[in-house]
């Protein structure tokens, strides 16, 4: 068996977060919905989940017509099965990573990010899965005192620490 990695870059704006993973069970998506919901008032988003058995579909929800499109194009793309994409707005993956991680079917969460993401699929003869990521740009340094000193107010200034 021979296997090919592809690079399948996930198509977004700038604003747009996203949560990928691998979730086994086609209830998967009606549980993420719901972890998504309850996450956040006014989160916008989009959830697309492909099959690895059965009548092979891509299953999506959501409560943003544009998200559900664009997650269920990029699911169409990245085309390995188990596999879910959440594209969303008006939150931060923080503030809804535990709901998702929670859901009983999700197995793993490969990133949550806003940066630009390539997904690095493995592709067999007839399979196909997600083998890694690439998120993010490399480091420039280490960061000083002074950015340091930043880090920490921005964080309070957000809430996110006390």
């Amino acid at each position: 068996m021979d296997l090919q990695i592809e690079y399948v870059g996930v198509e977004k704006d700038e604003e747009t977060q996203v949560i990928l993973g691998h979730a086994g069970f086609i209830k998967a998506v009606e549980d993420i919905y719901e972890a998504m919901i309850g996450s956040v008032p006014g989160v916008k988003f989009g959830i697309a989940f492909s099959e690895a058995s059965g009548a092979l579909l891509v299953r999506s929800d959501g409560n943003d017509p544009n998200l559900i499109k664009m997650a269920e194009e990029s699911m169409m793309r990245i085309s390995a099965g188990h596999t879910f994409i959440i594209l969303f707005k008006s939150a931060y993956p923080i503030n809804v990573m535990n709901s998702v991680k929670n859901v009983p079917e999700v197995a793993r969460v490969y990133c949550a990010t806003a940066n630009p993401l390539t997904v690095l699929v493995g592709n067999s003869d007839r399979m196909r899965s997600v083998i890694g990521v690439v998120d993010g740009l490399p480091p420039r340094g280490v960061e000083s005192d002074e950015e340091k000193e930043k880090r920490h107010k921005l964080l309070r200034d957000l809430g996110y620490k006390r």
